[in-house]
């Protein structure tokens, strides 16, 4: 007992000690090419008035400046910053950069300043990085001192695997009250050590999941490189960890302490720790045998999930509209999903009902769309959308992972795709530059491959009809997934077109031969591919109608009109969206190509258009490639807003 008293008071100590200190905890990387030219000119332009932007804009900001040595910077403070501490301490951070890193032309710094209570972060580069990833290069600082006395390791590895876990969960949980959406401080009670902090940050261009993803390859470098060190930091350019023994923040001050997980096991009956040499095969013991537990578990699930218990919430069901069986979902189960169906959950409206966000008690992620009571129109694109989807399955068209119809309620379940619809990026000001070339490029691309798919190669031939870009969703990877199927026709595989009296769709995106006279056919959706294509390169919306006097003339143009106009004028780079970040991987003659193809797909002559494989072939050819010169195109215009949709 003694011996125990002498190294736990030695322990105690030494944390007071830690304490009383208050220092600078920095971590820089310098790293690219040197820069040459007028590089550092604008990177001085750009950093002079770096701080005093962050604090205006909420504690984060990100700008670039120059054309031919361009450079991007994103930086932002700790949320709850007071803004002479953030503007301090980014201050520090610019003259020390400045310092350390002369001639590169890239850097980040993660910088705690203890003195003045604030976190700040620098990261600059030649190339756009809002809204990216980015995991390497990183930084790591570990404290010197080694926790020498603790005596359970293996005690110790669980409370700190639990402690960054909630850590973890929280910071990477969107706040979307604040610019500074994903931070957390945490303050936890270990068994043999009274306090331990942890505190991590993310930058708020990233989504949820690649924060989590920043932050795991934060903690995972950590206990790779420095486990059994008293505290440390771990920077890369998306994010930042680090834990202590002592308070290294001042929100510490307000974070209520919780306790560590109890131990697993009963003294003195079984000696958890034991002896540290056996740490790392206890700690293999820890991993593996919950995982064959899990797996078991799992199993079990499984089975019982075949034999179609009812207190799951979820049964495989025959599908009555085409024979299949799928996924039926308890209502209950649903509704505990989407929290009763709350406006915080809701994701967006369409013509048949309202989709939300839910999430399945196994923490899987779900989109739930419950279409509107009572309506013919909205049993319909249910029947249609169980029918299609069920026997369709790409990566670029979104999956249908089952339904519900129990009593008046009739709801489609896909999976969740975060990063919304292709029209909350492409017509929104501030979220327009994350849509490099590189990535629009990708888009375009990918629904041209979903559209394929649906025309030629799947087992049907599918006109989809309602091709635009908010049925245009875009995964964590911002790779498009063609959704919305209500409105689609199924074709026999010797049929090319058809005929309707029961126009539906969105004008703008409507192709004149179907707008006008109900017909429609693959090259309808080729059509609206191209409305869609056309929208992407201008980042302007389709407009059919005149808007209110006394705007100018060329806002009173629709977007057909706009791009002819400047095509034939020879005017090219008027065409093109300003706000799109340029790319090294994709030539001014590649984005010419891009408009000539979407000039060629809403010609008014059907047989004019390409299908989509010539499309798809054209975009996949990095050759000098011959196509069709197109002629005048014409715009249809909708009797009522140039947005609205038809639905009946």
């Amino acid at each position: 007992m003694g011996k125990s008293w002498v190294m736990n008071t030695s322990l105690l100590f030494f944390i007071l000690f830690l304490q009383t200190l208050k220092h600078v905890h920095a971590s820089y990387k310098c790293y690219g090419d040197f820069f040459t030219g007028n590089y550092g000119i604008n990177r001085d332009n750009l950093l002079s008035t770096l701080p005093s932007n962050v604090v205006n804009n909420g504690g984060f900001y990100n700008a670039s400046l120059g054309r031919n040595n361009r450079i991007h910077v994103v930086a932002l403070c700790i949320r709850g910053y007071e803004a002479q501490a953030c503007k301090t301490c980014l201050e520090h951070v610019i003259d020390d950069t400045k310092s350390n890193c002369p001639h590169q032309k890239e850097t980040f710094s993660w910088v705690t300043e203890e003195a003045n209570d604030v976190l700040c972060n620098l990261h600059y580069t030649n190339h756009s990085t809002f809204g990216k990833l980015e995991l390497l290069p990183f930084t790591i600082n570990p404290n010197s001192k080694v926790l020498e006395s603790y005596k359970n390791m293996t005690l110790f590895s669980q409370e700190w695997t639990a402690m960054v876990n909630r850590t973890l969960e929280a910071a990477s949980t969107a706040d979307t009250s604040s610019v500074l959406k994903y931070y957390s401080a945490t303050r936890t009670e270990f068994t043999e050590i009274p306090d331990v902090y942890a505190m991590m940050q993310c930058t708020p261009d990233l989504s949820p999941s690649d924060c989590n993803r920043c932050l795991r390859e934060c903690v995972n470098e950590f206990q790779r490189q420095y486990w059994g060190r008293l505290g440390g930091g771990v920077g890369r350019p998306s994010c930042y960890f680090r834990w202590d023994l002592f308070k290294f923040y001042k929100a510490f001050d307000n974070v209520t302490k919780v306790l560590a997980p109890p131990r697993q096991c009963s003294p003195p009956a079984l000696d958890c720790g034991r002896d540290e040499k056996h740490f790392e095969g206890r700690h293999i013991a820890i991993i593996v045998v919950p995982a064959i537990i899990n797996l078991i578990i799992f199993v079990g699930l499984i089975c019982s999930w075949k034999r179609k218990t009812s207190d799951t919430g979820i049964k495989e069901s025959y599908n009555p509209y085409d024979g299949q069986s799928m996924l039926r979902f308890d209502f209950v189960m649903l509704r505990t999903a989407t929290h009763d169906f709350s406006p915080e959950t809701k994701l967006g409206e369409g013509g048949f009902g309202s989709v939300y966000k839910g999430v399945l008690p196994n923490g899987q992620e779900i989109a739930v769309k419950r279409l509107t009571k009572g309506s013919g129109q909205g049993d319909m694109e249910f029947r249609n959308e169980v029918l299609l989807l069920t026997r369709l399955q790409h990566r670029n068209l979104v999956k249908l992972l089952g339904f519900c119809n129990e009593g008046d309620e009739e709801i489609l379940v896909y999976e969740f795709v975060p990063n919304s619809s292709l029209d909350h990026f492409i017509f929104d000001e501030h979220k327009r530059c994350l849509l490099t070339w590189d990535v629009r490029y990708r888009i375009i691309e990918g629904v041209a491959r979903g559209l394929l798919y649906l025309h030629e190669d799947s087992q049907l031939r599918i006109i989809h009809r309602d091709l635009k870009a908010s049925n245009i969703l875009l995964d964590a990877e911002m790779k498009p997934k063609v959704a919305d199927f209500g409105m689609a026709r199924l074709f026999n595989m010797d049929q090319t077109r058809g005929q309707t009296s029961r126009v539906v769709g969105t004008y703008g995106y409507m192709a004149p031969e179907y707008a006008t006279y109900g017909q429609f056919s693959a090259k309808s959706d080729v059509y609206s591919f191209g409305i869609m294509l056309l929208e992407m390169i201008s980042g302007r919306r389709n407009k059919n109608l005149k808007e209110e006097e006394g705007e100018e003339e060329e806002e009173q143009e629709g977007l057909l009109d706009f791009v002819w106009k400047k095509w034939s004028e020879g005017k090219y780079a008027e065409m093109i969206d300003p706000l799109a970040a340029p790319s090294t991987n994709i030539s001014v003659d590649q984005v010419m190509k891009l408009i000539h193809i979407g000039l060629l797909c809403v010609q008014e002559d059907v047989f004019k258009r390409p299908t989509i494989s010539s499309v798809l072939i054209w975009l996949e050819s990095h050759a000098a490639t011959t196509m069709p010169v197109p002629t005048p195109v014409t715009f249809l215009t909708a009797p009522s807003s140039p947005s609205s949709s038809l639905h009946g």
